[in-house]
């Protein structure tokens, strides 16, 4: 890495940069992330000093899996646009930091390879983020290779209900998984006279809470729903049986000026009130913004685009730093404040 000293995860963005072909970067740093991050940043801790933090840890379970720490790996598309060895190095890096990798629907390698170097590394079993395939055939047939392909759970992501590249891939780059590829839905019957290009075309393939429940019913697997935002929402899921809620607003990629993550988990965990778990995505850049969600009533967290950083810098070793590095600051800011495992942080103490 050039000598360049990597004390923070932040440290990597600008290797990362300087790695990527500007359209590349341009497309990884999209959307309004920034608004997520200002806001964790405007959370004020307390300091709480001279407790015995001999004996803390991390632990937690969740969804069936024990695992050492509560941040996931979220599931990013295209990962070879960033480095040669994609998703395979991320699983690599997950397993050796003992994390959950939740595999992107748009993955550039399948499925199957990228679950079995977990198995291999003996990591925990990665989830898989399923998009919906325009109809619930094509959904079916995902979710059953998932299934079959050894994953934990599957998060089935509304934050984005038409998912379209935002740049032209390069040609050794495509969604390995959903081939032959879905025809874009960009047009209504061309027979229907003054028909939408929005409600009649591409909203006419998007999925709905008839959706949802008929796939709570097609799998066994621990279900959960991202991209939820408002209380009422989060109800609608846990009645049509989810086990699990991610709050996310998709990075702000999807609707501009949408309202910010941290402020819609406040509303839906304090709803939720523990019937399910609740977990974070969105703005988390460093241990100290994993701290602030989970005081907020997250369960875990999801780390995003500075894992892409680090893989853009340093493949499989850069992205097992990033999520070494937001361990060591989520336990430092944990001890600072006072906190000696997880309930004590969501107990909002470490709080101002």
């Amino acid at each position: 890495m050039g000598g360049t000293q990597i004390e923070r995860a932040g440290d990597y963005q600008g290797l990362a940069q300087a790695r990527l072909d500007p359209l590349v970067w341009r497309y990884l740093q999209d959307g309004d992330q920034g608004g997520n991050e200002e806001r964790l940043k405007q959370i004020v801790l307390l300091p709480r000093p001279l407790v015995d933090c001999r004996a803390g840890h991390t632990r937690l379970s969740l969804l069936g899996q024990t695992l050492s720490h509560p941040l996931l790996l979220a599931p990013m598309a295209y990962q070879q646009l960033f480095h040669e060895h994609g998703e395979i190095a991320t699983a690599m890096a997950a397993s050796a930091q003992d994390a959950v990798m939740v595999i992107s629907s748009l993955a550039g390698q399948p499925i199957e390879d990228i679950v079995r170097v977990v198995e291999e590394e003996g990591g925990p079993a990665p989830w898989f983020q399923l998009y919906w395939q325009q109809g619930r055939a094509r959904t079916l047939e995902l979710l059953k290779r998932a299934e079959q392909a050894g994953c934990h759970a599957i998060v089935f992501t509304v934050d984005a209900p038409i998912k379209l590249a935002t740049m032209q891939l390069p040609a050794h780059v495509r969604a390995v998984n959903l081939e032959p590829p879905l025809p874009l839905p960009l047009s209504p019957d061309a027979g229907t006279r003054g028909a939408s290009l929005v409600f009649q075309g591409w909203m006419a393939q998007a999925p709905t809470w008839d959706d949802l429940r008929w796939l709570r019913e097609q799998t066994s697997l621990p279900l959960l729903l991202k991209g939820v935002l408002h209380a009422g929402d989060a109800e609608l899921a846990i009645s049509s049986g989810v086990d699990g809620l991610i709050v996310s607003n998709h990075g702000g990629r999807v609707l501009g000026g949408a309202v910010h993550s941290l402020d819609a988990l406040s509303a839906v965990s304090a709803h939720v009130a523990g019937r399910v778990p609740v977990l974070f995505d969105s703005g988390v850049r460093d241990g100290r913004d994993a701290y602030v969600a989970l005081a907020k009533g997250a369960t875990a967290v999801l780390l995003g685009r500075p894992l892409m950083w680090g893989l853009a810098a340093s493949g499989a070793m850069g992205v097992a730093h990033v999520v070494r590095l937001l361990r060591d600051e989520l336990e430092m800011t944990m001890a600072l404040t006072g906190c000696v495992n997880l309930d004590e942080v969501r107990s909002g103490r470490g709080l101002a």
